[in-house]
């Protein structure tokens, strides 16, 4: 195994906690001055929603399995999301992350913030992969020949059953970390904002 599969799997298994550095930077960091913080407030929200919207999406198709902190792997998904692109849930998290820092009036730190999280997930995903690979095989290899894996098609390229088996009241009690932790982030930054 190359480097960056073995990084992946040792950030894939502190996912817990690397994220609270960049938490740190955008409570801490004080708001740009000259920034419109109603304006910036507001188009962070967006941001946010698409990228929440993104992964509740993804998250209907994969259901609770993109929770696991192990290497336990469910079925290959092909349909939702991931007929358009491989890694939906994780471009999801990138784009939370870019409007938090929107609209913590931080804009010059979201470039950073893709930067490291394009590296991270980079290697993560290189991970993932060799997993999938090794344990689902030509499907799998099938599946990589027509899905981009970060920038999406804008077609469904991927062809197989529709694999969405999941309620959408399933969906948000898998994702409720996520969004207990972005109500938690907006209340936060609300804070900071007024002290």
């Amino acid at each position: 195994m190359t480097f960056a599969p073995r990084l992946g799997g040792w950030l894939f298994r502190q996912r817990t906690w690397l994220p609270l550095p960049l938490v740190a930077a955008l409570l801490l960091i004080p708001p740009t001055p000259d920034a419109s913080g109603a304006s910036l407030w507001v188009a962070g929200a967006l941001i946010v929603s698409a990228g929440e919207a993104l992964r509740l999406w993804a998250v209907h198709h994969i259901g609770a399995i993109s929770r696991t902190r192990s290497d336990r792997l469910g079925p290959l998904i092909s349909s939702g999301p991931f007929a358009f692109v491989r890694n939906p849930l994780y471009l999801g998290n990138i784009f939370l992350w870019i409007g938090f820092a929107i609209s913590a009036q931080l804009t010059w730190i979201a470039p950073i913030i893709v930067v490291l999280l394009a590296l991270e997930y980079h290697a993560i995903v290189r991970w993932e992969e060799g997993l999938l690979t090794e344990r689902i095989g030509e499907p799998y290899a099938r599946y990589v020949g027509t899905v981009p894996r970060w920038l999406p098609t804008f077609q469904a390229t991927a062809r197989g059953p529709i694999n969405a088996r999941f309620s959408w009241r399933q969906t948000l009690f898998s994702e409720r970390g996520t969004l207990i932790a972005i109500g938690v982030g907006f209340l936060l930054l609300w804070l900071k904002a007024r002290f």
